[in-house]
């Protein structure tokens, strides 16, 4: 029994210590892994930037792309070149890096001195393993830029200069002075004024050939420019010339522009208006055409008439207008009263028939008096209305006395015999078979009194037909017209 109790209390002695030390390597390799995720890289990314000058960088620092948290500076050394090479840890979602990417130490504010971090700006297209920067890999010193702190800037000028930048300094305070709000406003619409400035040299700089050949342009023109300088200076001296003859004449060139509005609504009504009117003169330009082609021989004989005519035309114009006193007609017709009192007005008025003015009396214009000078004539022409065609052929030398038909030109003669001779006359006038009066039917007798037109039949509506009164007032008689409504009397 003791025998077997030992070996009892040995194996349970042994299982003890078995679980001591699973429990001791359990303990170990919860260590490890904690350090290997705490400590280790797998899943880290960190790169390298060499700068010319930390520019008061500190551990812990952000890196930022485009404003927002990237990762922090781990680390910042010298190299053997004397730059200083920063190491980052980039975060997600921006790791890994793309080549080309650049970095700039920017300051936060100027607040404090320790107020740096570091600006990234991603090179374009997309991140593949091709065009990545490795785990650990640098940015070389070409694609970054060192801040440039003021007094750097400001120990580059001399004491005169600090002096005078100072006093430009102060000076602006004074100038905005009382003007906040305006440079508020100002700034306000500067930064669109940039965005848009941005994008046109953007746009500028897309086509650089085109831009080149622009600036080459420019330079000749320039060139070329220069080159005529002296004609140029002319030019602006008589451009001085003019501006200074329109300020002189400011006044007539106000009245002139404020007459300009009205001036071009009118012009604007006239031009809509010709528009339908030159609509309607298309089909007379259209039929002109062929007649313009025909009309070319004429304008060429036309040209040595017109070439002629210079001097005529010359000494009309003279005629009209010429520089002088009393030497025109334009002058001569100022001096004749005017045309309304002349024709209108009823006035007491003087002639001068080349021995000195006459009075004439109270006397009404030319227009009141020609009216009643027509309206007392009208008697008179109505009687000489008959004889119009035989009066204006006796003044064609009696060749056309009469009228004319489908033949031409005919004259009517009309013999009027007295009763004593009547009888010996007609036999002789009637065919030799028949020599009595009573056999001519036709002849009309005792015709003393004929109407003015009584030789032609008297018209359907009686226009050629005198009434009683004016066959009282000419002493003539229907009854005598030489043709009546049958025919011949």
């Amino acid at each position: 029994m003791a025998a077997g109790q030992v070996s009892s209390e040995e194996a349970t002695s042994s299982t003890s210590a078995i679980g001591r030390i699973a429990a001791a390597c359990a303990v170990v390799v919860a260590i490890v892994v904690v350090a290997v995720l705490l400590f280790g890289s797998s899943g880290g990314y960190s790169v390298k930037a060499d700068f010319l000058d930390a520019a008061q960088l500190v551990k812990g620092d952000q890196v930022e792309i485009g404003g927002q948290r990237a990762g922090s500076i781990d680390d910042i050394a010298i190299t053997s070149d004397g730059q200083a090479r920063v190491t980052m840890s980039i975060e997600d979602p921006y790791k890994p890096l793309r080549q080309g990417t650049k970095a700039t130490i920017r300051q936060a504010s100027l607040s404090g001195i320790a107020n740096r971090y570091v600006d990234l700006t991603l090179a374009p297209g997309k991140t593949t393993r091709g065009n990545s920067i490795p785990n650990g890999g640098v940015i070389p010193v070409s694609e970054t830029t060192t801040a440039v702190d003021l007094d750097q800037l400001f120990n580059v000028f001399n004491p005169t200069t600090r002096k005078a930048v100072t006093d430009f300094l102060h000076n602006s305070a004074a100038q905005f002075k009382g003007k906040t709000q305006l440079q508020r406003t100002a700034f306000h619409f500067l930064n669109p004024a940039l965005a848009t400035s941005s994008r046109l040299f953007g746009e500028l700089n897309r086509d650089n050939p085109l831009l080149t050949r622009f600036l080459q342009d420019s330079a000749s023109l320039v060139t070329d420019v220069a080159e005529r300088r002296n004609d140029l200076a002319a030019l602006i001296g008589n451009a001085n010339q003019t501006f200074h003859a329109l300020a002189v004449q400011k006044g007539a060139l106000a009245d002139a522009i404020g007459r300009l509005p009205n001036f071009m609504r009118a012009a604007n009504t006239t031009f809509v208006n010709l528009r339908s009117t030159l609509d309607q003169v298309d089909p007379l330009v259209n039929a002109s055409k062929p007649v313009a082609i025909k009309l070319r021989p004429f304008l060429g004989q036309l040209r040595p008439l017109a070439r002629d005519a210079k001097p005529t035309v010359n000494d009309l114009s003279n005629l009209i207008r010429k520089p002088g006193a009393n030497n025109d007609l334009t002058e001569l017709t100022e001096t004749f009263p005017p045309l309304a009192t002349s024709a209108l007005d009823t006035k007491d008025r003087k002639i001068d028939e080349g021995a000195g003015p006459t009075d004439v009396g109270t006397v009404p214009g030319a227009f009141p008096t020609s009216t009643k000078a027509l309206k007392e004539s009208a008697p008179i022409i109505g009687e000489g209305r008959p004889y119009t065609p035989d009066f204006l052929g006796w003044l064609d030398d009696f060749s056309t006395p009469g009228q004319y038909d489908a033949l031409g030109g005919f004259t009517r003669v009309q013999v009027i015999f007295n009763a004593s001779n009547l009888a010996n006359i007609v036999p002789n006038l009637l065919p030799l078979d028949d020599r009595s009066i009573e056999t001519a039917p036709n002849l009309a007798l005792e015709q003393y009194r004929r109407c003015p037109g009584g030789a032609e039949p008297p018209a359907s509506d009686g226009s050629n037909v005198l009434t009683q009164s004016q066959q009282d007032a000419l002493g003539c008689r229907n009854a005598d017209r030489a043709v009546g409504k049958d025919g011949p009397k």
